[in-house]
């Protein structure tokens, strides 16, 4: 079979939440908050691959969706784009890009407007679907005022597009 067009939904990943939670250790009575931040959500990536040759693949399958951040922890952990600068510190993952591999000639239009978001004719990536950022932990809210906060940010959404693949030559 052969296939010139299809319509996928594609979303990029959340970002993770942040943490809340409170510096424990012995002999320290009042740690104070030490909840880290959340991780990247994850990209949706269009990739040239010189193999293919038609779209009957989307046909199949038309919802992709990148894996969300990972959440802060305790200890200062962040999700790995949290806050930069952080050395020494343990690091969770961000979440993890989706690499969707179409033929060269490839047309990327979106639905509701029909622009052309790209066309796939050159081996460079495109980014389609951008992952939200990671939520901020508690201990990003405290000040000399506010010593102990106990709540922290939720992370943000991916973005989300409906796409129409179209392949303009062979």
């Amino acid at each position: 079979m052969f296939a010139d067009i299809a319509k996928i939904k594609i979303k990029g990943g959340e970002g993770g939440a942040g943490a809340v939670a409170f510096h424990r250790e012995k002999y320290v009575a009042a740690g104070g908050p030490d909840g880290g931040y959340g991780g990247k959500g994850g990209d949706v990536v269009f990739q040239v691959d010189q193999n293919l040759s038609t779209l009957i693949d989307f046909k199949y399958k038309t919802k992709y969706a990148a894996e969300d951040g990972q959440p802060g922890a305790g200890k200062n952990c962040f999700g790995r784009d949290g806050e930069p600068g952080r050395g020494g510190r343990q690091y969770g993952r961000k979440g993890q890009d989706l690499e969707i591999r179409v033929p060269r000639g490839t047309v990327i239009r979106e639905v509701q407007s029909g622009a052309v978001m790209a066309d796939m004719s050159k081996t460079e990536r495109f980014i389609a679907a951008k992952g939200g950022k990671g939520g901020w932990g508690n201990m990003h809210f405290a000040t000399p005022t506010r010593q102990v906060p106990r709540f922290a940010k939720a992370g943000l959404p991916g973005e989300s597009h409906d796409v129409f693949l179209e392949l303009k030559l062979l």
